[in-house]
């Protein structure tokens, strides 16, 4: 496993962290899974030198939170960088975000909210501290506060020990300006894939100049670019409306991945392998979320911040993927 600094705070981490969305199970992801494999999938990614573990209080309702305060049980807790996350709520009013099975989410960054937010936080995780605690998704009307108060709350926090490091995910530059006025902020999480680049085009760059560290999460295309799912699969839940899992779009993906076949002999690994090492060899300061939901899967994908892939390959990959994004 690879190892980089996590913004300028001094701290290490794995170039690949664990992102437990899908371990948080609930309507989202079709049901709860299996506990015990949940905890040991978190307890092998420590195992095999992950040391970041990703989760929100928005992942079914605390329920990831949970079942990651288990399995820091089973580790050395020292040795993990723990992120959660504030922002998204059930339990007050905020500004309307989405709605999953029949409860309503909303958008609260209040610095009254944050702070009820990470009392609870640290219960489900039954943890003292947060190594990163990161906002979720960005205040806005009609519950709109402005980062300085939000910053100003996360920076008592800091000062208080609750939290060690501060993130934002879900920003736009912009955002990432403001925050830097008033303070320190180490990382920004971003959605990336070979088949999703947005993210190059502002973000990439503003948090080279500030040494942000950029975290890209759904690498993997909530699971398409595992390269496992049947082409006659119809979406459901939290898949349903992205754009990679519509009719066409999927098909082509697929025959993408049929076509990355030479590569993944040449670099001796899987398809979900060869689309995460593309993301982590696009810059040193680049790091990764899987969202592995089992002990075996973590074991694959962890090979991936291993693999140097070559320029020529890179660019390879990039130019198949914008063939078929029309």
């Amino acid at each position: 496993m690879k190892y980089m600094e996590l913004g300028s705070s001094g701290v290490e981490i794995s170039k690949m962290g664990l992102g437990t969305w899908a371990i948080g199970g609930g309507p989202a992801w079709e049901g709860d899974l299996e506990l015990r494999t949940c905890i040991d999938t978190i307890v092998k990614a420590v195992d095999v030198g992950i040391n970041l573990i990703d989760t929100a209080p928005g992942y079914n309702f605390g329920n990831s939170e949970k079942i990651v305060g288990q399995a820091l049980k089973e580790v050395d807790r020292e040795k993990v960088c723990l992120v959660t996350k504030c922002g998204i709520v059930w339990t007050r009013k905020g500004a309307l975000f989405n709605k999953v099975g029949d409860t309503q989410l909303y958008k609260n960054l209040s610095p009254e909210s944050i702070r009820e937010e990470i009392e609870e936080s640290l219960r489900r995780l039954d943890t003292d501290y947060i190594d990163v605690y990161m906002t979720h998704w960005q205040a806005v009307e009609p519950y709109f506060t402005p980062i300085s108060e939000t910053m100003e709350v996360l920076n008592e926090l800091k000062a208080e020990g609750k939290i060690k490091a501060i993130g934002a995910a879900n920003v736009t530059k912009e955002h990432i300006a403001e925050y830097v006025k008033y303070g320190d902020l180490d990382i920004v999480q971003g959605k990336y894939s070979v088949l999703d680049r947005a993210v190059e085009e502002e973000l990439v760059p503003i948090c080279k100049e500030h040494k942000i560290t950029l975290q890209a999460y759904s690498p993997l295309e909530q699971g398409l670019l595992t390269g496992t799912i049947p082409r006659d699969y119809v979406p459901t839940g939290a898949r349903a409306n992205k754009k990679w899992f519509q009719p066409g779009y999927m098909q082509k993906a697929m025959d993408m991945m049929d076509a990355w076949a030479p590569l993944c002999e040449k670099y001796n690994c899987n398809i979900p392998t060869l689309a995460l090492a593309w993301v982590m060899n696009q810059g040193s300061h680049i790091n990764l979320l899987s969202g592995a939901t089992t002990a075996d899967q973590i074991v694959v994908n962890a090979e991936a911040a291993d693999i140097t892939i070559s320029a020529e390959d890179l660019k390879k990959m990039r130019d198949m993927a914008e063939e078929i994004d029309d």
